[in-house]
């Protein structure tokens, strides 16, 4: 395994990292960092949990120049939660006198000018509202040198293609372009054939340790039951802080509504959101005054809540790499975690290839093996005497 100072890493940076308890870089940083200084366009395959945020701030971040007061490095990132976790992640690592701005919905546009005027030399933001700064001229990408496009599987579900194109069209021919995404799929393809120049391909395998502390069931259920099965098992496990995964805004929504009926507090995290909504969803959560969280995976990149003990996938995901990065929320620095997904007799053919994908074929479970439970089938913190013996009443607001 090969040094920070080694594979490029100025020794400044180095001592930061260090700081922060980061020794040795992970494999997509060892691998895409070296490209990057060298000045390559670079398409990675990474999931979040990779060590991916660093592998692309440490080069655009020592290749600033902080005597210049202009937007020279722009990363655009699919939603705000992701634009403020990369933000301060970069505030971590600033060289003195250089400046981030996070460019976001929800926020005030005309204080966001404020902020910019010509001071920040790295710029992270969502599509839409770096559009919105664009076209009323309060910032300029004409002196852009390095862009990232992160999480771009992501971006292209959502729908924001055209707004990339757009932007891009406003920097510079000659600008560095790399671009990072959980799945490589057509688009992606065809989207680097667009904006990449003859990039390097790096790609980082999952690493099967990620699923070590979390042990994974499958409840065969249908459509009609699978609400019934949810609830049937949330107060049978009595999770601590749980995030329930479904496909669509409207599925969310309509879950979550469902579960306050029956006394559970939860809340939903969706697009559909304000930014002011957003984010005091996630308070609540962080601080445990919600249990249950009803997410889309859109909303959900970049989710990190510690003490997150269950993850439901309550509709199946249609990939390996999906599943990986749902599951990922709970089991970290190392407690333990359950991941339970639910499939109907259509989601069959999903499950085969999950399991293909992970190696691992998961233990089937319908309603009547559910009790009596095993210990085994618990983690430490399901124990915890702060859960409920019974689903907490919904509190008046």
């Amino acid at each position: 395994m090969k040094t920070f100072e080694e594979i490029g890493i100025e020794k400044h940076f180095v001592k930061k990292l260090g700081d922060q308890g980061i020794a040795a870089p992970t494999p997509i940083q060892e691998k895409a960092i070296p490209q990057l200084l060298a000045g390559k366009d670079v398409l990675a395959k990474a999931q979040t949990g990779t060590g991916k945020t660093l592998a692309f701030l440490l080069p655009i971040l020592q290749k600033i120049e902080v005597d210049k007061n202009e937007v020279q490095g722009l990363i655009i990132t699919p939603t705000r939660e992701l634009a403020i976790q990369i933000t301060n992640e970069a505030k971590k690592l600033l060289p003195t006198g250089c400046n981030v701005l996070a460019v976001y919905g929800g926020q005030d546009v005309a204080a966001q000018a404020r902020k910019l005027n010509g001071r920040a030399h790295l710029v992270v933001a969502t599509p839409g509202r770096l559009l919105d700064h664009v076209r009323r001229e309060t910032i300029t990408l004409v002196n852009v040198n390095h862009v990232v496009l992160d999480e771009v599987d992501q971006m292209l579900e959502a729908g924001f293609l055209s707004d990339v194109a757009d932007i891009l069209l406003q920097t510079p021919e000659s600008r560095q372009t790399s671009a990072y995404s959980a799945t490589i799929s057509n688009q992606v393809t065809s989207l680097s054939k667009q904006y990449l120049k003859t990039p390097e391909k790096v790609t980082v395998q999952s690493e099967s340790v990620t699923l070590s502390e979390i042990k994974q069931l499958v409840y065969e259920t249908t459509d009609r039951a699978k609400q019934d099965t949810l609830l049937k098992i949330m107060c049978e496990h009595r999770p601590y802080l749980a995030v329930i995964f479904c496909r669509t805004k409207r599925r969310a929504k309509k879950l979550n509504e469902a579960l306050l009926r029956h006394g559970f507090e939860s809340d939903e995290l969706h697009g559909d959101l304000s930014q002011a909504k957003r984010e005091k969803v996630m308070k609540r959560f962080r601080d445990a005054k919600i249990q249950y969280l009803v997410a889309t995976d859109v909303a959900a990149r970049g989710l990190d809540v510690e003490g997150i003990t269950h993850v439901f996938n309550y509709d199946i995901p249609q990939d390996s790499e999906s599943y990986i990065h749902r599951i990922g929320r709970t089991g970290r620095a190392g407690g333990k975690g359950l991941a339970i997904t639910f499939i109907a007799p259509k989601d069959r053919q999903a499950l085969r290839v999950i399991e293909k994908g992970i190696g691992e074929k998961l233990h089937r479970r319908t309603l009547d093996t559910l009790s009596p439970k095993k210990d085994s089938d618990r983690t430490d913190s399901t124990k915890s005497k702060r859960s409920p013996k019974r689903p907490a009443k919904r509190r008046r607001t």
